[in-house]
């Protein structure tokens, strides 16, 4: 054996670990489940779905979900656990604890619709010092660090969320000089987390709910984040997650998981999902002059998708003056990193190469200049709730989802319950055959995936060269959008003629629940990027309705009249609702708020750069012309 991996099993396992874990006594599955190599969880056999659908069908979730187990939310009242957040995904009430300290009541949430999948995806990071400072007996309990987090935990979260950022990959006095004692706590809420899955998913023909193993890998450069979320496809996962102490690139973070995952002949399988780009104040995209064709080929296979919607605001393009998309201002944040939200004088405006659209233009310009594109990336939404609600994305009763966003015990309760430019998060939405692990984890691999900013949309993309102007009003339509063409996040197939490609895009309202209807349809957009003279163009067009419309539904064939077969090109297409309240507007009216004296955290409310209302959203993974 070389000394690498033993390296490595110290370090992941703790000196108490470290003969358990090279000798297999800790486990990632048994021999039955590396038999079973890419297909789901042990025992590896379930009933199929009695709901197969060869031409797929929308399934709603959210994979980015923090519970108790998480620092962050462990520092601001958060007690849900994993098994918690998934009764909750499957539409049981769960009670919250307000982030005030103040003896508030508990409040109850629920779904009005239970998710058909979710992720728990906790923090890598301090999950064995949480349960190090919350565990009487354990070493480092007494430290003076684990007395800070249990009697001012504010404080722990900024001091401690500090440390972590700086990335010299040096864990707290208290985890040991080799941080083998909170590797070594780390094992049990890790096992909670792959239990917590396993207990939740569905492995009965009604298929009713798909869970996945998860967490958060949370790189972060001087508060300019870099987080991604890991998902895995079955329960045969490394036996700790890797966190930014072992790998502060994600280069590294991808090493790890070839190591421990995907070549560890165990059937384990990953991706991952970056999020909030929006504040990483130009990082997240930087791509170095140097990059090769196969390290841009090696970043598209592990990130197919990016979280282009969440709690913490939109990335899809992000609006600054002179632009021409002014659609690009939604939930959009003021400030481009954390630093900026806790330090003013580090403040900066929003930057528009943080955005999901910027990255798919500059992944035209490495496919021409490299011959590889490292941002073909599909587009989900989550919630990023520190609260274990996912799916909680109610405007009309946001309870503020914590992390970074979470107000101070003074702004509560006369105040907002939340940042008032965070917002109440989106869902990820997959065309999948049937509601299992394989099948949408297949689903973001091919990126046939889109994301909403809440809404139940139902949205199909697809694009080819022969499509017929009347497809709208044939019932074949996702029959003839597979067999003619592709669907969203997939290549449009060698040119047809002299034809131009031809798009047909359809949208259906959220119907909402019996108590909620969903608001009415706008217009679809398609949006479009592609290169011209090496340099890279955007043009967002209406394809079908328009400003004022309210539709139950919307459909069009549309082809580019000015496709140019020489260059690379992408086209994906943002669903528009009508405008309806945004969440702080029904706080504002819920407390009278009179904009002459607001009152003490209520300014908000009269704040003229936070709208009143929005226009909530779906987008489409792209479809991309490659010369």
């Amino acid at each position: 054996m070389s000394l690498r991996p033993v390296a490595v099993a110290l370090a992941r396992c703790g000196v108490r670990l470290a003969l358990a874990c090279l000798t297999g006594a800790v486990s990632t599955g048994s021999a039955a489940d590396a038999a079973g190599a890419r297909s789901s969880t042990p025992p590896d056999v379930r009933e199929p779905c009695a709901q197969h659908d060869p031409l797929r069908r929308p399934l709603f979730g959210d994979l980015h979900v923090h519970t108790a187990l998480s620092h962050d939310a462990s520092t601001q009242a958060t007690r849900n656990l994993p098994r918690d957040a998934y009764r909750f995904a499957r539409g049981e009430p769960l009670g919250i604890q307000p982030y005030a300290a103040d003896g508030s009541p508990m409040r109850t949430l629920q779904l009005d619709r239970p998710l058909d999948f979710a992720a728990v995806t906790d923090h890598a990071e301090l999950l064995g010092e949480v349960r190090v400072c919350e565990t009487p007996g354990l070493p480092g309990y007494d430290a003076w660090l684990c007395r800070l987090h249990r009697r001012w935990p504010r404080a722990s979260f900024f001091l401690i969320s500090t440390h972590v950022a700086r990335g010299t990959g040096r864990r707290m006095g208290f985890c040991g000089p080799d941080g083998s004692l909170c590797l070594e706590a780390a094992v049990t809420p890790w096992n909670e987390i792959r239990s917590a899955a396993e207990a939740a998913y569905d492995r009965t023909a009604a298929c009713r709910f798909t869970s996945f193993v998860g967490y958060e890998w949370t790189a972060s450069i001087i508060g300019r984040n870099l987080h991604r979320n890991v998902i895995f496809r079955n329960t045969r996962v490394p036996t700790l997650p890797t966190s930014y102490y072992e790998a502060t690139t994600h280069e590294d973070l991808w090493a790890d998981l070839r190591e421990q995952c995907t070549e560890a002949d165990t059937g384990c399988d990953a991706l991952a999902i970056p999020h909030n780009s929006n504040l990483s104040a130009g990082l997240m995209f930087r791509l170095e002059d140097d990059l090769s064709a196969d390290q841009a080929r090696e970043r598209s296979w592990w990130e197919p998708v990016v979280e282009v919607m969440q709690h913490k605001g939109d990335s899809e393009c992000l609006w600054q003056p002179g632009g021409t998309d002014e659609e690009c201002a939604f939930e959009q944040l003021p400030f481009d990193s954390f630093r900026g939200k806790f330090f003013g004088f580090l403040k900066h405006a929003p930057r528009r190469e943080d955005g999901v659209r910027y990255a798919l233009l500059e992944g035209l310009r490495s496919q021409a200049e490299r011959g590889a594109n490292p941002f073909k990336l599909g587009q989900v939404g989550s919630t990023d709730t520190h609260l274990g609600t996912p799916g909680y994305v109610d405007e009309t009763a946001h309870p503020g989802h914590g992390g970074a966003g979470a107000p101070s015990p003074d702004s509560l309760p006369p105040g907002l319950p939340d940042d008032a430019f965070f917002n109440p998060g989106g869902l990820a939405v997959v065309w999948a055959e049937e509601n299992s692990r394989d099948a949408i984890f297949e689903a973001l691999r091919r990126r046939e995936v889109y994301g909403t900013s809440g809404p139940r949309l139902v949205v199909r993309l697809f694009g080819g060269w022969g499509y017929p102007q009347d497809l709208c009003q044939r019932a074949d339509l996702a029959a003839a959008g597979y067999a003619q063409g592709v669907p969203m996040g997939g290549d449009l197939p060698a040119r047809d003629g002299e034809r131009s490609p031809a798009f047909v895009v359809s949208a259906l309202r959220d119907p909402g629940s019996g108590s909620r209807p969903g608001a009415l349809l706008e217009r679809i957009q398609i949006v479009k990027g592609w290169l011209e003279d090496g340099e890279p163009r955007e043009q967002v067009v209406d394809v079908v309705g328009a400003p004022g419309e309210k539709r139950d539904g919307l459909c069009r064939v549309w082809r580019d009249p000015d496709f140019d077969p020489a260059a690379p090109a992408f086209w994906y297409a943002r669903v528009l609702e009508t405008p309806t309240p945004r969440w702080h507007t029904y706080v504002c009216r819920s407390k009278n708020v009179d904009c002459d004296d607001p009152g003490e955290g209520l300014e908000a409310c009269c704040d003229p750069a936070i709208p009143q209302f929005i226009r909530e959203r779906a987008w489409t993974s792209p479809i991309w012309w490659t010369p």
